[in-house]
């Protein structure tokens, strides 16, 4: 229970009173920047995504028995969700503030039948609105960067 609750709140970020969800996503933003700007390409991109939502989907599982379905302690959904946001797009400053903007957005408002997503069972409710948010988040992304040049 330990590691999954380490693992759910980002190792402790999901404990933050208020906001702890903005925080996870602006905390992913940076960690994707300095991780792209070492070059990295984009398999291990798609191995991150996967990792964080296995251990999201399991971690938001187990948790889920003593703090109640979607905790707002559970905040390694948000870290998917900027992961999959910024997937393929430039690591560029103004492109990571707009792919928090767009998510944030998507997350809190869930438009588009993001809500709809929630009612899965278990781990898998608490990360598949945050990847539906992060689809979208990426999609704009991508119009938007080909419009930049």
């Amino acid at each position: 229970m330990i590691i999954a609750k380490l693992i759910s709140t980002c190792l402790g970020i999901g404990y933050i009173r208020k906001g702890a969800g903005t925080v996870a996503a602006f905390i992913g933003c940076i960690a994707w920047y300095f991780i792209q700007v070492r070059g990295v390409n984009a398999l291990f991109d798609l191995i991150t995504i996967l990792v964080i939502t296995i251990f999201g989907i399991w971690s938001a599982s187990v948790v889920e028995i003593e703090w109640g379905k979607d905790s707002n302690r559970v905040v390694i959904d948000e870290l998917l969700g900027m992961c999959i946001s910024l997937f393929l797009i430039p690591a560029e400053l103004k492109y990571i503030a707009l792919a928090f903007v767009f998510f944030r957005f998507f997350d809190i408002v869930k438009p588009l039948y993001i809500r709809k997503a929630e009612v899965l069972p278990g781990g898998w409710g608490v990360m598949a609105d945050d990847v539906l948010a992060g689809i979208y988040s990426n999609i704009l992304l991508h119009i938007v960067v080909k419009m930049s040049f």
